[in-house]
């Protein structure tokens, strides 16, 4: 009689399947870390919204009334509503920033005299922090000194106080976010122009393609992926905008260029509130608006990539 044992099936068993395993060892510390730091909050600030809870003392279950005060806050056209309704006005003018880039890759892409150095000056953005955007863009927009108002002056244009009107500061705001998020657009824009498919493009000068034919026919279908990446990373800033707001406005003057994200803030972390179950609520509605465009531009690809 034969006796088989067990442990060369399970070695044999490991190394048929140690290449399909070898990837999740990798990749389980960092699916541990999202798992806790990102996909278990989400949850959490599910749960937080049903509760009303000053960050101390015990949480009262109060079911979707945090809900329904920001339902009558958006109907009153109170504090809710102006953070929407200018988080949308960022959605919208954000978006500038992907053509922009887009252009501003394409002439970085060319052999020109000096190309290092224009480079250099549209990639400084990208690497400056938002607190320095702020105060740069502070002192630009200040009405006693910024250099705005003094080129205004070269044209005879009285001082223009941007921060500090209600129906201008919103786009003075957005208009300094836009600078570091064309410079973020543009690198994603030339990393995808250096693995266009030089072949097709010579394919198309052959059959006449040029200018515009050729951008829109040859090179943009090839930058897909960096578009995608693009709107999504542009999304998700414009909607989770808060440290512009913050250093240059704190939400003023009087609320008028709140967003979701600072106003979240203020109900929950600051002097005003430490409401943390309304806070929550705002956090995801916010949550809630990001997934339905990121779902859609996920869709939109899988469909185009099926479709080829």
């Amino acid at each position: 009689m034969t006796v088989v044992s067990d442990i060369p099936e399970t070695e044999s068993w490991f190394h048929r399947n140690q290449q399909k395993i070898a990837p999740w060892l990798f990749l389980a510390p960092g699916i541990l870390f999202f798992a806790v730091y990102v996909i278990a909050p989400i949850f959490q600030s599910f749960n937080l919204s049903l509760y009303e809870w000053d960050g101390l003392g015990k949480a009262e279950y109060v079911g979707l009334s945090n809900y329904e005060q920001l339902y009558w806050e958006y109907v009153d056209r109170d504090a809710f509503f102006i953070s929407l309704k200018n988080n949308v006005i960022w959605l919208v003018m954000y978006l500038l920033a992907i053509p922009a880039g887009l252009f501003i890759a394409l002439f970085l892409n060319q052999t020109v005299r000096g190309i290092r150095i224009y480079k250099s000056l549209f990639f400084f953005p990208f690497v400056i922090s938002q607190v320095v955007v702020g105060l740069v863009f502070s002192w630009f927009y200040d009405p006693n000194f910024g250099l705005l108002n003094t080129m205004l002056g070269w044209i005879n244009l009285g001082p223009i106080n941007v921060l500090g009107n209600e129906n201008l500061v919103t786009y003075g705001i957005i208009i300094a976010g836009l600078w570091p998020q064309t410079a973020y657009c543009m690198i994603l824009y030339l990393t995808g122009l250096n693995a266009v498919d030089p072949e097709q493009i010579e394919a198309g000068r052959l059959d006449g393609a040029k200018g515009l034919r050729m951008l829109w026919h040859i090179i943009l279908p090839q930058l897909r992926p960096a578009t995608f990446i693009a709107f999504v990373v542009t999304i998700i800033g414009a909607l989770r905008s808060f440290d512009l707001v913050s250093i240059m406005t704190e939400g003023g003057p009087f609320g008028s260029s709140r967003v979701l994200a600072y106003y979240m803030f203020e109900v929950a972390l600051s002097e005003y509130g430490f409401r943390m179950g309304y806070g929550a609520a705002i956090a995801v509605v916010l949550f809630l608006i990001m997934m339905v465009f990121i779902a859609y531009f996920l869709w939109s690809m899988y469909r185009e990539e099926k479709g080829h």
